[in-house]
């Protein structure tokens, strides 16, 4: 029963930080100076859309430290050229199969003192194309004190490209494609055209 009870609490506070990363995200883009959308869908924007939330997709990972990486050109949508590097490797099960996924450090944004902890992890799954973006989705995250880190996908969102083609964005790599579904997170965004 105290298990039981322990779990319930933990899923409670996971549940109340993705509503909480879901409404930070909808003010964002209800605000016409930070939203990325087009003015012309922005005149009718409402809310994102978001898969159900599914606590099972809140992982506690194992983290891996990859000290010794060579800084890379990660490929963008226009001929942006940002550099990163790998940081970590996260390692856990899903879907009963072994899964990893490279973090990575931004080495242009982490000599500004508010991203100077900041971790990136880009992916793409099975859901790119049909429910979610075709062009994968991010997740933030921030560098973990010990071997382990989590990674909620709740909490994955669009990079700005699936809303505008005025931004550009990192692709993200091939070795961070997920062989599975990842059906939490930011939805695929239908613009007003579209959804005439």
């Amino acid at each position: 029963m105290l298990c039981f009870s322990h779990l319930a609490a933990q899923d409670s506070t996971a549940i109340k930080k993705i509503l909480a990363f879901q409404e930070g995200l909808n003010k964002k883009f209800a605000s016409e100076e930070k939203s990325p959308l087009t003015p012309k869908d922005f005149k009718t924007f409402k809310a994102l859309e978001f898969f159900k939330i599914d606590t099972n997709y809140s992982i506690k990972a194992k983290f891996v430290r990859t000290p010794y990486e060579t800084p890379f050109i990660m490929k963008t949508t226009t001929n942006r050229e940002p550099i990163y590097v790998k940081y970590g490797e996260a390692q856990f099960v899903l879907e009963d199969k072994k899964q990893k996924l490279n973090i990575y450090q931004n080495q242009g944004l982490k000599t500004q003192p508010e991203y100077e902890n900041y971790l990136f992890l880009p992916f793409t799954d099975l859901t790119n194309g049909e429910s979610s973006y075709d062009g994968g989705r991010f997740i933030d995250l921030t560098i973990p004190e010990g071997d382990t880190i989590i990674i909620d996908f709740n909490t994955a969102y669009n990079p700005y490209c699936a809303y505008s083609a005025r931004y550009s964005c990192p692709i993200p790599p091939e070795e961070n494609h997920l062989d599975i579904e990842i059906p939490v997170g930011v939805k695929k965004y239908s613009t007003v055209e579209e959804n005439k």
